[in-house]
């Protein structure tokens, strides 16, 4: 009988049980028994080679857990990401009817604080817990949902741009003219019907930002990473011909349109717009066409009179780069967007120029646009807002989305257009209820972030544009489900 031990996991070995004869061992293990005899009043030690096998199986088992943990984290995520994507989509579709009694100041303010007074906020077992409470809700919202009240169908794609297309404008001479600014350095003017390129300006030595069409003369406002903002003869030849043109700052392309019709290119600005010290991200007229305005990176905005090229006014005031500037179609007044998560209103109706500065968002301001009696606001941080003219003081509606804003428009009959960075467009109306989007798909809609986009008459094939970073401008027939 060998000798007999008890231990704990952490204790000595017991010393009630001995034996005493000398069991049958050969070789390393009847040494082994000697050193373990003699042994017996001591604590026991593990042989060093026994001792490095374990350590490297508890290693292996170590790493196993590792794994296994880390393997929980990423699903851990992944339930967290979905179950955030769920609550976004619910509320996105519900009416924000049910937070009326929230602070809405607050609200605004903080997208965390709008989910704590929703009773989004938690941790991940509470989140489960909501995401059934909202499964089980479906049915219910479902049935309160509107369908899409618009449809949509891709009519026409313009393709020539070498780079992405940060911009689309259409004249609202209700011309079949559709404007793009383009990464390439260039501006283009395209015949809305059948697609191609009249005009191709080629004047600035940067990235064109933003174009512009004057309210009722043949000219376009571009805006350009050289820093300037040029203002140009926006005069096309419909039937695509340079042969017979006079104008000495006319060449002809290098390159052909979709017919094998040379495109013409101007080069020459009727007017250069200077003073700013950083890259001019947009450009827009104020009513009536005889003054421009101009945002920039070097944090300015700046007020400029369009027969002299003159700056009036340097408009300051933001602590960031801006992003956008956008004016009233019928009023002097203009509103500026930031990095510094604000937009401001810029009131030039009287000789003394007033600012008012909004703060309604949590991350930079993309896009800001006026219509009518409402501003419209879009951010970085999901969100669009709808706010009152009349009173700022707190948002009439609050759109939530999946992905970051850009540059947003807005119908004549009131339906704001939104292009988002995860290559969709959505359409809201004034009260923030979900209309419709854009098809997404291999063969229909953008494969990069859309950028800009743009209303038409509704007598034309195509009623709306978009443009995106796949350096394509879509055209579309919009029609309303009731029509």
């Amino acid at each position: 009988m060998p000798l007999e031990r008890t231990r704990s996991t952490f204790g000595k070995p017991s010393k009630s049980k001995r034996v005493t004869s000398m069991p049958k061992f050969d070789g390393e293990a009847a040494q082994l028994y000697v050193n373990l005899k003699s042994d017996t009043d001591a604590d026991f030690v593990l042989p060093q080679p026994l001792k490095s096998k374990l350590h490297d199986l508890f290693s292996q088992i170590e790493k196993e857990f590792e794994t296994m943990y880390l393997d929980y984290l990423h699903l851990q995520n992944k339930v967290d990401i979905l179950n955030d994507k769920l609550e976004r989509e619910t509320y996105e579709e519900k009416t924000y009817g049910d937070l009326a009694e929230c602070d809405c100041a607050t609200a605004g303010k903080s997208r965390s604080n709008l989910k704590q007074k929703s009773g989004l906020h938690g941790g991940s077992s509470q989140k489960l817990k909501t995401a059934h409470k909202l499964k089980a809700q479906t049915s219910k919202i479902v049935s309160s949902f509107k369908t899409p009240s618009i449809t949509c169908s891709l009519v026409k794609e313009f393709s020539g741009h070498r780079d992405g297309v940060w911009d689309v404008d259409v004249p609202v001479t209700n011309q079949p003219l559709v404007g793009t600014a383009s990464a390439d350095h260039t501006a283009r003017i395209w015949n809305a019907i059948s697609g191609h390129c009249l005009l191709q300006y080629a004047g600035h030595s940067g990235s064109v930002n933003s174009i512009k069409f004057h309210p009722n003369k043949d000219l376009a406002l571009t805006a350009s990473g050289d820093q300037t903002a040029h203002i140009w003869q926006a005069l096309v030849n419909w039937e695509q011909s340079v042969k017979n043109n006079s104008d000495e700052d006319i060449d002809a392309d290098e390159n052909c349109g979709e017919d094998n019709t040379p495109v013409p290119i101007l080069r020459t600005p009727l007017c250069e717009l200077r003073g700013h010290d950083g890259v001019v991200v947009a450009a827009d007229w104020l009513p009536g066409g005889n003054q421009a305005v101009t945002a920039s990176w070097d944090r300015t905005a700046s007020l400029y009179d369009v027969e002299s090229g003159q700056m009036l006014q340097c408009l300051s005031g933001h602590d960031h780069e801006l992003t956008h500037i956008t004016t009233h179609p019928h009023q002097r007044l203009a509103v500026t967007a930031s990095y510094d998560t604000t937009f401001r209103l810029w009131d030039f109706r009287e000789p003394i120029h007033s600012v008012s500065v909004f703060q309604g968002h949590t991350q930079a301001v993309t896009s800001a646009i006026l219509c009518e009696d409402k501003v419209i606001s879009g951010s970085d941080d999901h969100s669009i807002k709808v706010w009152d003219l009349r009173n700022m003081r707190s948002p009439l509606a609050t759109i939530h989305s999946d992905s970051a804003v850009n540059r947003m428009s807005v119908s004549s009959s009131n339906i704001i257009a939104i292009p988002h960075d995860n290559r969709q467009v959505r359409f809201y109306d004034l009260s923030g209820h979900r209309i419709g989007r854009l098809p997404r798909s291999s063969r229909q809609g953008h494969q990069r972030m859309v950028c800009s986009s743009a209303w038409a008459d509704d007598g034309l094939s195509c009623n709306f544009f978009s443009c995106g970073f796949d350096r394509l401008i879509l055209g579309w027939n919009l029609v309303s489900s009731k029509d």
